[in-house]
């Protein structure tokens, strides 16, 4: 069901908020074992939640009831933080991210904290400290990353929505793995309190449903000021609605270029005769720079993770090592970070810590931030002539598992049409268009849509046409 379809369920009474949460238990229950997209599942609590929500006969919390998973990235107090990684394995958090007080405020409770690649880096999931999440499509393949357990958690029906984070498509390349809905907002829409950093100028908590629909409800509860977060923002929340047949779509030329499977741009066309036949304009635009957005962004974001990572020192939380082994400090930190960190992590601290360094800073982070400025300025060009732009959301179906772990590179590629959203600060939303089948598997397909700063709402109103028009 949708959160939409469940709340009208619970208001009509038709299905008790303790029902709703024992349906959940009970298909984590059956198939978490074999999908492990939940690192810690509290059923305790949840039944505690439900059974109060119950108990409760008038309430106009408009998410009452509703439980929901949390990337283990974000905080909620008393209960583990690990960000996937083993150096913070013994981390609790002692407090709320944003987020979650507001969809606490909102009558929603979390269900459970769901697995991601460490530190949020990776496009499979496959780096994270506590094994791998299975995409509940084929389970001999890849969920997606980051956030890949968030997005099998809502695929698999073990929530009905889950949060997850986006720094460079990990939201939105997952959802197209699996199937849904992932929604990343503008720069600064969500506030990031509460949010483990990675790279702060790129990181944006966002959303996973299975409808549109559903991301536009939950992410009007995420959205406002936060006075705890410097870089949050009011954006416009009465958009205006717009007539479809007045609707410009930019189709990006330079993303149905080499390199992506030609059965994905097949599906990504038929999307396209979708909006053709509501009567929208197609129209094929340029990001001149949008080439360079892959290479801009594995220079800023390890940089800017390397100096957000330079905290996890052993020693004023998380892992620490036994008194035993306890040297000099230098080497206690050579000890923990060597031991405790993956080789993804270390890898991109030493490319961070590299192009920040005396006599590459400006051959590298200088240039490449530079370079942003002008993907940041193309974007800016072209929403002057269209109001979304409409783009394959990754270039290949879910890879197998190991498929890519070799060539970093290989794997760096599944976010080459996400990343440019990040680094201009435009919201983006990944919609599921169908599935193509191989070895013996329906595999799903996502179609990206984004628009220009501030215009998240309308991104959402353009992606739920779509599912209208296909009912």
């Amino acid at each position: 069901m949708t959160i939409a379809e469940i709340i009208k369920k619970l208001n009509n009474k038709e299905m008790s908020a303790s029902e709703l949460a024992n349906f959940y238990l009970d298909n984590i229950e059956k198939k978490e074992k074999e999908i492990n997209s939940f690192l810690v599942v509290d059923k305790k609590i949840a039944k505690e939640k439900a059974a109060k929500a119950d108990s409760i006969k008038n309430n106009n919390q408009p998410l009452f009831g509703i439980p929901y998973a949390v990337k283990d990235n974000i905080l909620v107090e008393g209960m583990q933080a690990t960000a996937g990684s083993k150096i913070l394995e013994n981390y609790k958090a002692p407090y709320n991210a944003t987020v979650v007080d507001k969809l606490n405020d909102a009558g929603a409770f979390v269900l459970g904290k769901t697995n991601m690649d460490e530190f949020a880096m990776g496009s499979s999931t496959e780096n994270s400290a506590y094994g791998t999440t299975k995409n509940p499509h084929d389970i001999s393949r890849v969920p997606g990353g980051s956030s890949g357990g968030s997005a099998a958690a809502v695929a698999a029906d073990f929530v009905p929505f889950a949060l997850g984070s986006d720094t460079g498509g990990s939201i939105r390349q997952p959802a197209a793995f699996c199937g849904i809905v992932g929604f990343k907002p503008t720069y600064g829409a969500v506030s990031r309190y509460g949010l483990i950093a990675m790279a702060s100028s790129l990181d944006q908590i966002g959303t996973f449903t299975k409808t549109a629909q559903d991301a536009k409800l939950v992410f009007s509860h995420l959205i406002g000021k936060d006075s705890l977060d410097s870089t949050s923002l009011d954006i416009d929340v009465t958009a205006k609605k717009f007539d479809i047949k007045n609707l410009k779509i930019g189709l990006v030329k330079e993303n149905f270029a080499e390199g992506l499977d030609g059965r994905i741009a097949k599906k990504t066309q038929k999307a396209i005769d979708v909006y053709k036949k509501l009567g929208a304009e197609i129209k094929e635009v340029s990001l001149p720079h949008a080439n360079y957005g892959l290479a801009v962004y594995y220079i800023i974001m390890p940089s800017e993770a390397s100096s957000n990572l330079a905290r996890y020192d052993g020693i004023r939380y998380g892992a620490h090592l036994p008194e035993s082994v306890v040297g000099s400090l230098i080497d206690n930190y050579k000890n923990i970070r060597g031991s405790k960190f993956g080789k993804e992590v270390l890898r991109r601290i030493m490319l961070g810590t590299y192009t920040l360094s005396a006599g590459y800073y400006d051959a590298y982070y200088k240039r490449a931030q530079k370079v942003r400025t002008l993907i940041k300025q193309d974007y800016e060009k072209v929403f002057k002539e269209v109001d979304v732009l409409i783009q394959p959301t990754t270039p290949t179906l879910p890879f197998k598992f190991g498929e890519k772990t070799k060539d970093p590179l290989s794997m760096y590629l599944s976010d080459i049409y996400t990343v440019n959203a990040n680094l201009a600060g435009v919201p983006g939303v990944s919609i599921p268009i169908g599935t193509i089948e191989e070895g013996g598997k329906n595999l799903p397909v996502g179609l990206q849509i984004t628009g220009s700063h501030g215009k998240d709402f309308m991104v959402l109103d353009v992606a739920e046409a779509y599912e209208k028009a296909i009912k």
